[in-house]
């Protein structure tokens, strides 16, 4: 009893905030800019207002800026949430004489349509107790006062927001991560997604957690798969893939023909070849389908291609994946299983190709890790 007392008490202290202090110095500076800026063009489109800043766009400023990836803090949850929460303040006002029961009654119907119309903002609520207990400006402004100057400063603000956090690297507004998908185009998920956490696994648990989460579902998702790539790393032991990787490279140049590649792919029962300059430099990878169409090409257009003149350089791809010897082993996975690489090239310090991991490579370290693990 006493220990759940304790535990109790100890919810009251503030919890850690792991924000970078570059971080943190952005949002002040943002939250600073962003609340002048909307003064300055407030004043200059509706001069006649006496205040250019309502109070509860510095709350506002706060989620724009400070968390730019809320759902709390979306576009329309700003300028919706903000603007609905005025015009049930202005009818609580007109409606119920008695402020003291006007007041309570306006947040409440503000949050609830709010909720309603997907625009759930915080300072929506402050805005809705801001029209009824504002006095004579309010009063003089009736029903505009939704418009000038609630509307008006939410949408300001937003523009403001949009044109910081974009260019001090932040996504706003904050469009969901798209969706992996099979590289193989047949339609399935992709290994991780059958075998790990899916999005119907989180939206059942978000709905039986059933509180308002200030964070979107696909950023959830992201952190609970960046949590599981560390639980991958910390299970292989911190073992990187320099150790795994095999430096025996069958490779090709750019300037060798795709019947030399061929004889390579057939002779050693490789999927792709990577392709390396005179200093082992990656250029490029060639694989079994890239032959197979340059091939296909030329034995359409074989009277004005001969095949002795094609080059690995003609069917070669120049999108190529590698990483360093340093790299935790963890990497590898997602690179082989759900992009659909066979093999991932392994570069030194100096930029030069060292080695390869293929999937063979990665199965027989995950057995050994397994059997490690069972004994």
């Amino acid at each position: 009893m006493r220990a759940t007392f304790n535990q109790w008490l100890h919810g009251f202290l503030p919890q850690p905030l792991p924000t970078a202090k570059r971080e943190r110095l952005r949002a002040v500076i943002g939250a600073c800019a962003g609340l002048f800026v909307t003064a300055l063009a407030t004043h200059m489109l509706a001069p006649q207002l006496a205040a250019y800043l309502i109070a509860p766009m510095g709350a506002s400023a706060v989620l724009l800026f400070c968390v730019p990836g809320s759902p709390l803090a979306q576009p329309w949850a700003v300028v919706g949430g903000n603007t609905i929460s005025a015009l049930v303040g202005v009818a609580c006002f007109h409606l119920v004489p008695d402020v003291l029961l006007a007041a309570p009654l306006a947040g409440c119907l503000a949050i609830g349509a709010m909720f309603a119309l997907r625009c759930l903002h915080p300072p929506g609520g402050a805005v809705a107790l801001t029209t009824v207990l504002g006095g004579h400006a309010v009063i003089e402004a009736g029903w505009t006062f939704a418009l000038s100057p609630v509307a008006v400063n939410s949408l300001l603000i937003v523009a403001a927001a949009l044109l910081y956090n974009n260019l001090t690297g932040r996504r706003y507004p904050h469009a969901p991560h798209a969706a992996d998908r099979n590289v193989h185009a047949t339609g399935d998920p992709t290994p991780n997604a059958r075998l790990g956490i899916t999005e119907d696994d989180l939206e059942a648990a978000l709905v039986r957690y059933g509180e308002v989460l200030d964070v979107s579902r696909d950023d959830l998702l992201a952190i609970v798969d960046d949590a599981r790539q560390r639980a991958l790393q910390r299970h292989f032991k911190e073992r990187t893939c320099g150790e795994l990787m095999s430096t025996r490279i069958v490779f090709v140049s750019p300037r060798d023909t795709l019947e030399h590649a061929r004889e390579l792919l057939l002779r050693h029962r490789l999927q792709s070849l990577p392709v390396l300059d005179a200093s082992r430099h990656l250029r490029g990878v060639l694989a079994q389908e890239d032959v197979l169409r340059q091939v296909g090409w030329g034995a359409r257009l074989r009277q004005l291609v001969p095949a002795a003149a094609l080059r690995v350089q003609d069917a070669m791809q120049q999108r190529v994946v590698a990483l360093g010897v340093d790299a935790p082993l963890a990497q590898l996975v997602p690179l082989l299983s759900d992009r659909g690489y066979h093999q991932v090239a392994i570069t030194g310090r100096d930029g030069a190709m060292v080695g390869l991991v293929s999937r063979s490579d990665l199965v027989a370290a995950l057995c050994e890790q397994r059997l490690d693990t069972a004994a």
